[in-house]
């Protein structure tokens, strides 16, 4: 039977942990001192006078480079715990890693094929 007060526990700690960052920035916007300029809105580049906009639109092929990276770079982690217990968990978890391998090499040639990978 599922009974509500044997959680009561956790749902103190949740509404106190979304309270306290909202509290948090609560109290900030009200103590922070205001005081907007031209100077605070503008860009800051080293202490010289900026040279043309602040927003600078940035070609997506960046954006993809760092996704590919980032899936396989977490990708490569779920290897671990496979090499770490392959000798016991024996050949059936071998073939299984191998066939996750395999595709992630054949995202990789997917990617490679689009261009995902080329910098410039």
């Amino acid at each position: 039977m599922f009974l509500l007060h044997e959680y009561d526990i956790f749902w103190t700690f949740l509404i106190i942990a979304s309270l306290i960052p909202i509290l948090a920035f609560w109290i900030s916007g009200l103590l922070a001192p205001v005081s907007e300029g031209p100077e605070k809105l503008s860009s800051y580049e080293s202490g010289i006078e900026p040279m043309g906009g602040a927003w600078l639109q940035f070609r997506i092929r960046y954006y993809m480079f760092a996704l590919v990276f980032v899936v396989f770079e977490v990708e490569t982690v779920f290897l671990y715990p496979w090499a770490m217990s392959f000798d016991v968990l024996g050949v059936s978890v071998f073939i299984e890693a191998f066939i996750f391998v395999l595709i992630l090499v054949v995202g990789l040639v997917y990617a490679w094929r689009k261009g995902a990978l080329e910098w410039s």
